[in-house]
């Protein structure tokens, strides 16, 4: 392989992961919001904002380069899986216990095969 089908890989790899996360805060914190407005008593501007951010979550996607819908969503539920525990520590104070880490840590894994598994 060369050095410059290295450095594009590590660089969709790069874009791949940055979208993940993006997309996760996204729909997290828009769905964070909306809890919010109805279970928690905020202002009905926390269920708007958090509509409009729900609505900016469905776009990410779209940005990556992988060419099945299924295959980006089925990974991305891994990424949103790591990322609502470390929501959920850092935000709502709760904090993950090993099994937490666990299934996080094998959802990744999941998320490798699914994405970077050679295929013919």
């Amino acid at each position: 392989m060369k050095d410059e089908d290295i450095e594009r890989c590590v660089i969709s790899v790069n874009q791949a992961i940055i979208l993940f996360i993006l997309a996760g805060i996204a729909e997290i914190g828009g769905g964070y919001l909306i809890w919010q407005w109805l279970r928690e008593d905020k202002p009905w501007w926390f269920g708007i904002l958090g509509a409009i951010v729900l609505v900016v979550y469905g776009v990410i996607p779209t940005f990556q380069k992988f060419p099945s819908f299924g295959r980006v969503y089925a990974a991305y539920g891994g990424v949103f899986i790591l990322l609502a525990i470390l929501w959920g520590w850092g935000i709502d104070k709760k904090t993950p216990d090993v099994y937490d880490w666990i299934g996080a840590l094998m959802c990744l894994i999941g998320v490798t095969v699914i994405l970077w598994a050679p295929r013919h």
